[in-house]
């Protein structure tokens, strides 16, 4: 008998200390509610559910409970039910804003289902994709490594929604301003009279590229410490992932006409002024944006090209991002996304995606203002770079095109 009771007084001893450890571990590393949906910055708190008082016969079975809750949240994050179930004492909460229940998302019933025409593209496009990540005469920096090979900070356009399970890779320049605005509203970050802000186009242009504004996987580190690889997996496994893409030398002509045609002090000084002392025998350019605008100075489109192929710039810095390529911006062969939107589209797709993601009833993509850059302006723009210079332009942002199906520009490349 009392080696009997010896062995219950260990086994009671040591649960306690198992439970003790959890605790001090959670503490730690963040409850399973921070993994998973707490928000980067200061927003609307949504309460926790009062927690129902159950019956306990033994604390064995109490921490098996939780630990289960807490692997689940993991594997299976969310319920699938359309509407999230609003507190059952709802009446009796107080007023206050940070304590009053905010539905995560209301989901919309649709009537009629996607187009076929629109879905069988979307496949394509993402069958595409696979394709010439396996295909061995696409070739390009980093294309076989593995996700853990990336180093961090190239993680940083992956834009993170764990209110409604979405990540989103934001390419600048194609339409990337409206869509963080879609990933604010989302989040619900911003109040207007205590409610979220649900206009996009309502929110400023300085908070929509604030990244404050925004958890990237960059920040997990962060805030996850060891455990940030881990979960950065798990969340590209369960939830839906996007990006927008567009004609690569198109976007090149957008990126130079918005950078270097306009009044931007800081491209000048960082990028303008080493262009013209390089290329443009200019070696004391004016000093500020503002001196060069009044006298008309510039750099011309066939230096910006010839920036880009200087092998001293990547040797300065890595390339800037609104002319970085997409597969060393959102890593496409690493990452399997489930929506490749094309700017030259983005009508369709927003919609096709909004609808997807079964937000569309809680925000609308912005209607396009129609001052893009046009593909059929590609030969004016390229008609004062010499045509040795196309081809090596092409070299160097061939995997976008082959990537994303964008046709090789024979008109440009073959005089």
């Amino acid at each position: 008998m009392g080696t009997s009771r010896l062995f219950h007084i260990f086994v009671i001893l040591g649960s306690a200390f198992m439970i003790l450890l959890i605790i001090i571990y959670w503490d730690d590393v963040g409850t399973s509610h921070l993994y998973l949906h707490t928000p980067v910055s200061p927003g609307p708190k949504t309460p926790h559910l009062p927690p129902q008082q159950k019956p306990q016969t033994s604390r064995t079975p109490s921490f098996l409970s939780d630990i289960d809750a807490f692997v689940n949240q993991f594997l299976e994050p969310g319920t699938g039910e359309p509407t999230d179930p609003a507190p059952a004492d709802a009446s009796n909460q107080s007023e206050k804003a940070e304590e009053r229940y905010v539905p995560r998302r209301e989901w919309k019933i649709h009537l009629t289902p996607v187009a076929p025409e629109l879905v069988e593209r979307q496949e394509q496009r993402r069958r595409l994709l696979r394709e010439m990540c396996a295909n061995d005469s696409v070739v390009f920096p980093g294309k076989n490594r593995s996700f853990d090979d990336i180093p961090n900070k190239e993680l940083d356009h992956l834009i993170v929604d764990d209110r409604h399970g979405i990540i989103y890779c934001y390419v600048p320049k194609v339409a990337c301003s409206n869509w963080k605005r879609i990933m604010i509203v989302l989040s619900e970050r911003m109040l207007q009279d205590g409610v979220p802000q649900r206009d996009p186009l309502a929110i400023p242009t300085d908070l929509v590229h604030n990244s404050s504004m925004h958890f990237t996987f960059n920040k997990f580190w962060k805030r996850y410490s060891k455990f940030a690889r881990h979960l950065m997996k798990v969340k590209l496994k369960k939830y839906t992932k996007f990006l927008f893409v567009r004609d690569p030398f198109v976007r090149l002509i957008s990126a130079y006409r918005n950078k270097f045609e306009q009044r931007n002090e800081d491209f000048y000084r960082r990028f303008a002024q080493v262009m013209l002392r390089r290329y443009a025998n200019q070696p004391t350019p004016p000093a500020s944006a503002d001196e060069a605008l009044a006298v008309g100075v510039h750099p011309l489109f066939s230096h910006f090209v010839q920036y880009l192929l200087d092998p001293q710039t990547e040797k300065d810095m890595p390339f800037n991002e609104h002319w970085r390529q997409v597969y060393r911006l959102c890593h496409p062969c690493q990452i399997q996304y489930d929506f490749v939107g094309h700017l030259e589209t983005v009508e369709e797709d927003a919609e096709q995606l909004l609808r997807q993601l079964r937000v569309d009833n809680v925000v609308e993509f912005p209607a396009s203002q129609r001052n893009l850059t046009a593909s059929s302006w590609e030969t004016d723009w390229f008609s004062t770079v010499p045509l040795e210079a196309r081809r090596e332009l092409y070299k160097l942002y061939e995997p976008d095109f082959r990537l994303f199906g964008y046709e090789r520009p024979e008109s440009i490349l073959n005089e």
